[in-house]
């Protein structure tokens, strides 16, 4: 009995150790690091590529990096390694279609990058961003693209210095 209890208890670490897994179909491509996924149940699950940052939709490449993500795996099925979730509730994913590494094929083909702050220890990532970088894919053939996070705060910082007006009494 014991012995038993010790197993299951063993069994269930390694399973919290490795995260869970999704399956399911994706139903939407929001931009090029985040995607909606209906499992087997029909629920809606929104996944947020981990360890890669896209361009945003109103950045240079940001169309360009959706319809890349989306030739790869929108109406597919595809497989999410997880084991978290981020700040906004979105699943922060592995992304799998068959045997193909989705995260690492965006960051391959040039259209989204490395994301360090989140994954400084992916060394394939760090690889395949200085490869794309390297062969000019991508949005990697402007001399100097600025990264997501970059042009995020630059938005937040313009829209909090607008001036407000106010009307006359």
């Amino acid at each position: 009995m014991r012995k038993s209890i010790v197993c299951t208890i063993l069994f269930c670490l390694i399973l919290t150790a490795f995260g869970d897994v999704l399956e399911g179909l994706v139903v939407k491509v929001s931009d090029g690091d985040t995607i909606t996924v209906l499992d087997a149940s029909k629920t809606q699950h929104r996944v947020r590529l981990n360890g890669i940052d896209a361009p945003e939709s109103h950045q240079a490449f940001g169309r360009v990096s959706r319809h890349a993500l989306s030739e790869l795996v929108a109406n597919r099925k595809v497989r999410v390694e997880y084991s978290k979730k981020d700040q906004y509730g979105r699943i922060l994913g592995d992304v799998f279609v068959g045997t193909l590494a989705v995260n690492l094929e965006m960051v391959k083909r040039g259209m989204a990058w490395h994301y360090v702050h989140f994954a400084k220890d992916n060394m394939e990532l760090a690889r395949a961003e200085a490869e794309a970088r390297r062969q000019k894919l991508g949005l990697w053939v402007e001399p100097n693209p600025i990264p997501p996070w970059d042009f995020r705060r630059t938005k937040k910082q313009d829209s909090n210095n607008k001036p407000t007006s106010k009307v006359a009494p």
